[in-house]
């Protein structure tokens, strides 16, 4: 009796102190949203909020076009209902299942609806309150056998919101609505960051098994987003802190490390047995190093491959959940293992350990961003996701945080989305000739935008016209351009001196795009029409012949004698070559008489310096000034004439 006594003392503490430390994590929680479109009736036209359920499969990047109904047989949706809601003739739209809130869980009522044939469910709300977030039962057993096997989408409507359907249903008004979760995620370039806030225990019931088979499930694809760089993921921990007063109670140093700084919940929730809550932070602590060491050697990846493995190889069941069974992970994944044990620090220290204060100051939501206070929790770009922990649905969210024309081939692929291009080519221009569309398939749909095709830029509006431009557009399908081909000779109405447009070759008519018609020259006079020519029209030409023994001249429409033709040419090239000798004569006298000046001034100079000193006076004589009298004053006339006489004898006898 005593023990039992002391036991449920134990427990009693341990609830305490772990109820203190949710109370001091738990700040702000976002309401993750998205948007309802009433198109019809005309009295409630308009756009609504609705908070996305945390359980099924939230269309994140789609939309949902649908009828409304509300049952009147049980409208709190607790019991499974009598007849279907899917529509009976072919064509008609999904039907969206409105019920009350009460009596029962939200998730029950979900199902039920699912059930009977609803493609979606809203839950109005029965009181006048902000919106919430409807969760999934975490201790009720009895719902596993529904909550992982609900895969429509559901929220929560505000009972304002909720009335108005109902009145509306009411009046025999036909409710059509559109559920819009493009923008319940932000996608604002070509990579997506997430973070996966995680656990390592894998004994805490339906929500641990659900995240280990999500970890296994997702690997391959998070490993390809990774490697190809198309994602930035992180993996979180959560961790508490043992309030002040039991830092040296049995209980916070059974479940924390680092002196009460850093704690989880024990595993099995009884002290007496088993694993501590300080095993989980620990092994927390090293899964965090592993993917810090492994993203530091460009390695980011491997995070996925340690994860599972230890899932499989050390679980608690099994009673290996420990180091040995770590480090023997560790080494067979090739990770260095001393850079691991270094990163972790020492857990018995009484100091802060960088990397759990970092995990704990990250709990804190920021921007539009909301506490974390769920596990396992998914944030994609800053956004908490909100649905079933499933792979298809995960990939879903991550895809619609991609800028829409950048979705990576994952994207893209089957299991993922519906390639609205396959189907009249999604309603964009194309030219099936040329294989070549504007139909671009996109995650969120298609876009129509004129494409880019070997270099070559196409321009238009992408739905009715797109047009090569720019050079090198003419090798694509002739660039749009008409052509044909007579007697071997091509002909084309693209030209690749001009950037655009296309314009018939000369002796052709048309548009140059459809069509270009022949032009009989002869026939419409517009050559070969002097009195001596014989005209035949050819394809895309003409041909001109002469009569007798006369020269046709195309330049000038003529014909001209062959002979007076030759004699004219041989009087032509008499001009050129008198022409070229006459130059080459000027040329060679001017080079004489440069050669005959520069010869004088050498001798002059040579002649001064024999008769009078190299002073300033020498320049002011005729020779240099270039004056055809006399010298400077300051030179006699005697001295210039005895000069000149010489100069000349020099020259005259220099040259000969």
């Amino acid at each position: 009796m005593g023990r039992s006594v002391d036991f449920r003392h134990a427990v009693l503490a341990a609830i305490v102190i772990f109820s203190a430390l949710a109370g001091q994590t738990c700040a702000r929680f976002v309401v993750e949203k998205n948007s309802i479109k009433v198109t019809s009736p005309d009295s409630l036209k308009g756009n609504y909020d609705s908070a996305i359920g945390n359980f099924g499969i939230p269309q994140y990047g789609g939309t949902m076009l649908g009828t409304v109904v509300y049952p009147k047989d049980g409208p709190t949706a607790c019991t499974p209902f009598s007849k279907s809601f899917k529509s009976s003739g072919s064509g008609g739209l999904p039907t969206i299942v409105l019920v009350d809130r009460g009596e029962c869980f939200f998730a029950l009522k979900v199902y039920n609806a699912q059930q009977a044939g609803a493609a979606a469910v809203l839950v109005a709300d029965d009181r006048l309150e902000a919106l919430i977030t409807m969760d999934s039962p975490e201790e009720d057993t009895a719902a596993l056998d529904y909550v992982d096997n609900i895969t429509i989408p559901s929220a929560l409507i505000d009972k304002t919101f909720g009335d108005d359907l109902k009145k509306a249903l009411r009046n025999g008004d036909m409710v059509n609505i559109n559920l819009d979760w493009r923008e319940s995620l932000p996608h604002p370039d070509d990579r997506v960051e997430y973070e996966f806030w995680t656990n390592s225990n894998d004994e805490c019931g339906p929500k641990c098994d659900a995240q280990v088979e999500f970890v296994k499930n997702f690997k391959g694809a998070a490993q390809i987003f990774e490697r190809g760089g198309y994602t930035l993921f992180t993996p979180h921990y959560i961790t508490w802190y043992c309030p002040q007063p039991f830092i040296l109670s049995k209980q916070c140093q059974a479940q924390c490390i680092n002196h009460g700084r850093y704690c989880a919940p024990d595993p099995e929730q009884d002290f007496g047995r088993g694993y501590d809550g300080k095993d989980v932070v620990v092994e927390n602590l090293r899964q965090l190093c592993v993917y810090k060491v492994s993203k530091d050697n460009k390695r980011p990846w491997t995070w996925w491959d340690y994860v599972t493995d230890f899932q499989i190889r050390c679980p608690m069941k099994e009673q290996k959940y420990n180091g040995d069974c770590a480090e023997d992970v560790i080494k067979s994944l090739q990770l260095p293992s001393d850079e691991i044990k270094k990163c972790m620090g020492n857990p018995e220290a009484d100091e802060e350990n960088p990397i759990l204060k970092a995990e704990q100051d990250a709990q804190v939501g920021t921007g539009s961003r909301g506490d974390v206070t769920i596990l396992p929790t998914l944030i994609v770009n800053n956004r908490q996701y909100r649905g079933k922990l499933d792979k298809g649905a995960v990939l879903k969210a991550l895809c619609a945080g991609f800028e829409e024309t950048t979705d990576p081939p994952p994207c893209l692929s089957e299991e993922v989305e519906t390639n609205e291009c396959l189907n009249n080519n999604g309603g964009c221009w194309q030219n099936a000739k040329a294989n070549v569309t504007a139909c671009m398939d996109t995650f969120r749909g298609r876009v129509c935008q004129c494409p880019i095709v070997q270099g070559v830029q196409f321009q238009g509006d992408g739905y009715s016209k797109c047009e090569p431009t720019g050079p090198g557009r003419c090798k694509i399908d002739n660039g749009g351009c008409w052509q044909n081909e007579e007697k071997g000779v091509k002909f084309s109405g693209c030209l690749d001196s001009e950037l655009t447009g296309c314009k018939c070759p000369p002796g052709f008519r048309g548009d140059g795009v459809s069509q270009c018609l022949d032009i009989d020259e002869c026939k419409e006079r517009l050559a070969c029409q002097c009195p001596e020519c014989n005209c035949k029209n050819t394809y895309g030409g003409y041909d001109c012949q002469c009569q007798g023994d006369l020269l046709y001249i195309k330049e000038h429409d003529t014909c001209i004698s062959k002979k007076v033709s030759t004699g004219r040419v041989g009087w032509l090239l008499t001009v050129i070559i008198l022409s070229g000798v006459l130059a080459v004569g000027v040329g060679g006298y001017m080079v004489y008489k440069y050669r005959l000046r520069s010869y004088m001034d050498s001798e002059i100079r040579a002649i001064m310096a024999q008769y009078m000193p190299l002073d300033n006076s020498f320049k002011d004589c005729w020779w240099m000034k270039g004056y055809p009298w006399g010298c400077d004053l300051r030179v006699t006339f005697t001295t210039c004439k005895a000069l000149i006489e010489t100069v000349i004898i020099r020259v005259t006898a220099g040259l000969s």
